[in-house]
């Protein structure tokens, strides 16, 4: 036996559920590892209140930590956790959790407080509120409000990459109904939202819009007796008025933000013929906007733009039998034809508030707009040729996909954003994307963007996840993007990250994120486990970049009791965020019914 459980007296009552233990320890590998003079543990599987397993860690940034959760249980649909935690360099900080569920409304408050860090010195804070509301009749409503002391708070004080990679604290109020009125059905909603910009002084950042906005969609299908190809025509409304504001940071900018409102207007109808060898979609619709300006930010006179969008979105449906490296599959080819007409209209006088490039992927190359939002609509005179072919297994299994698509430009487009260049020539890159199931185990997915004019790469992505059992899986991926005038910085980059038995009881896990353009490393985690059945042990060390010039490194030890709990600091949030497909030893070790002497 390799731990116990030893108390002075032990109570246990069968009517409440409830054991209580005064002065115990517990012991492993006979050493004493932990005291409590008093404690009391559910019987059953109830939530109770009371103190969580303690932790231990230690960062570079905070020193050597301990932390002492309590768990209060309040109601059946209301918790709390209470967590002091102490750091050796920065001293006591309290972190409080409140969850709240009923069957109208759900939240969860999270308040951290840190006063006096002796490091910094400076009293710090960190609150966050996330509730969602159902206020019947089809209306919902949703709050989430974000707030840090200082901009270095979560890059000194976690250990988190996910939360001190944040640049943008969300502060959003939004009230939305979804229902039927006069055969249509309609979507509205209603949003204030702004952020707290937290900037790296090495690295500043304009800081985003505030934004209040009202939304208006609806669509409506118009049937006809008779018709046997399609549902009949689709009359959509998308329409928007947003409001924006700025006050914050400007950076590259030789004078401040203009402030602006905008209403949005696109009505459209559609055809959709659905006979079972293919589709055809004719779609028209007229997109209006217009932008009323702040005198007192900006001279720019008020612009009204309306544009005219056709488009038509057409594929067939092809299927064989046929056999591929001794299997037999049906195989699938799906050409497609996407054709979209929008005239041309000068839009440089108009600010960009909320669009960019939509990027060049296969989802958007099939789009109507290349740029995301409605600052800008790319004129257009284009169509897309593209086909996929799929290989299918008699169990439905999609073993291999391959896709090919490229835009041809009838009249090359003219407009873009700030800085950038528009086509000069009548075709775009090349997109190829493969992948699949390729067996069981392994799955494989790909993006090759390929210039044939240059005869070089594009955006390039490449992705491999090995997992043949739980606790063995490899995650191997490769991301090119070539630097731009818009983007002068490019990625090259290389990620992998593996969970895999050593020997014996021995698992090893690791990642490794490269940048290769930098020669630095992005984030990295190495770690061991040990299973032994009754108990599993974890180390881990991690480390990752929080700025240009900084970084976190992170060890954590923690040893798990089973039927107990965990002791030390808790490394599966990262081991699961960094490993794709991670499992707790103990918990594969359940899952093949291993059992071992307690």
């Amino acid at each position: 036996d390799d731990w116990h459980l030893h108390a002075l007296d032990l109570e246990i009552d069968r009517t409440t559920q409830v054991g209580t233990a005064n002065h115990a320890y517990i012991d492993f590998m006979s050493v004493p590892i932990l005291y409590t003079p008093w404690m009391n543990f559910s019987l059953n599987s109830e939530r109770k209140s009371g103190f969580l397993s303690p932790s231990y860690g230690s960062t570079v940034n905070s020193g050597a930590e301990f932390s002492l959760p309590y768990y209060w249980n309040i109601a059946p649909n209301r918790d709390a956790t209470i967590t002091p935690r102490f750091m050796t360099r920065r001293g006591m900080e309290l972190k409080t959790e409140l969850r709240y569920l009923d069957p109208k409304y759900a939240g969860i408050v999270n308040l951290e407080v840190l006063p006096n860090d002796q490091l910094a010195n400076l009293d710090r804070s960190f609150m966050s509120l996330k509730h969602q509301h159902n206020l019947g009749r089809g209306w919902t409503g949703a709050l989430t409000l974000e707030r840090a002391s200082d901009d270095n708070y979560f890059r000194d004080l976690s250990t988190n990459i996910g939360v001190t990679s944040q640049i943008n604290l969300l502060r959003d109020g939004m009230l939305s109904h979804a229902g039927a009125y006069q055969g249509m059905n309609w979507n509205f909603s209603a949003r204030s939202q702004s952020y707290q910009t937290l900037q790296d002084p090495l690295a500043p950042v304009t800081t985003p819009y505030r934004r209040t906005q009202m939304l208006l969609n609806g669509a409506r299908t118009v049937n006809w007796s008779g018709n046997n190809l399609g549902p009949g025509a689709v009359l959509a409304l998308n329409s928007e008025l947003v409001n924006f504001s700025h006050s914050g940071l400007v950076v590259g900018a030789p004078s401040p933000l203009p402030n602006a409102r905008r209403f949005d207007l696109y009505p459209s109808v559609s055809l959709p013929l659905t006979p079972l060898y293919g589709y055809i979609i004719p779609k028209i619709g007229l997109h209006s906007t217009s932008y009323s300006f702040d005198n007192s930010t900006t001279t720019q006179p008020d612009i009204n733009r309306t544009l005219p969008i056709f488009s038509v979105d057409s594929g067939l449906y092809f299927e064989r039998e046929t056999n591929l490296f001794g299997s037999d599959y049906q195989q699938t080819l799906e050409p497609r034809l996407f054709y979209v007409r929008v005239p041309y209209r000068d839009q440089s006088p108009i600010p960009v508030f909320d669009s960019g490039d939509i990027g060049f992927g296969i989802p958007q190359i099939f789009s109507e707009n290349r740029f995301a939002g409605v600052d800008r609509i790319g004129d257009a005179n284009q169509v897309t040729l593209g086909a996929r072919s799929r290989f299918f297994e008699e169990t439905g299994i999609e073993r291999l996909r391959g896709t090919l698509a490229q835009r041809y430009y009838l009249s090359l487009p003219q407009v873009t954003l700030p800085g950038g260049i528009p086509p000069a020539r009548k075709y775009s890159d090349v997109l190829a994307s493969i992948g699949g199931r390729i067996t069981n185990a392994l799955t494989l997915d790909s993006l090759w963007q390929y210039d044939p004019q240059l005869k070089q790469t594009g955006n390039f992505s490449l992705t491999g996840r090995y997992l043949p059992a739980a606790g063995n899986i490899l995650n191997v991926s490769y991301r090119y993007t070539p630097a731009t005038l818009i983007a002068p910085v490019g990625i090259k980059q290389i990620d992998a990250s593996a969970q895999w038995p050593l020997t014996g009881r021995w698992n090893g896990m690791a990642r490794w994120n490269h940048s290769i353009l930098d020669s630095k490393n992005l984030e990295t985690l190495a770690g061991l486990e040990y299973n032994a059945g009754c108990w599993a042990f974890r180390a881990v060390v991690h480390s990752f970049a929080t700025t240009t010039s900084q970084h976190s490194d992170s060890i954590f030890f923690q040893l798990e009791l089973n039927g107990m709990g965990t002791i030390g600091s808790n490394p599966l949030d990262v081991l699961k965020r960094n490993i794709y497909g991670y499992t707790q030893t103990t918990q594969i070790a359940n899952e093949n019914n291993l059992t071992e002497p307690h």
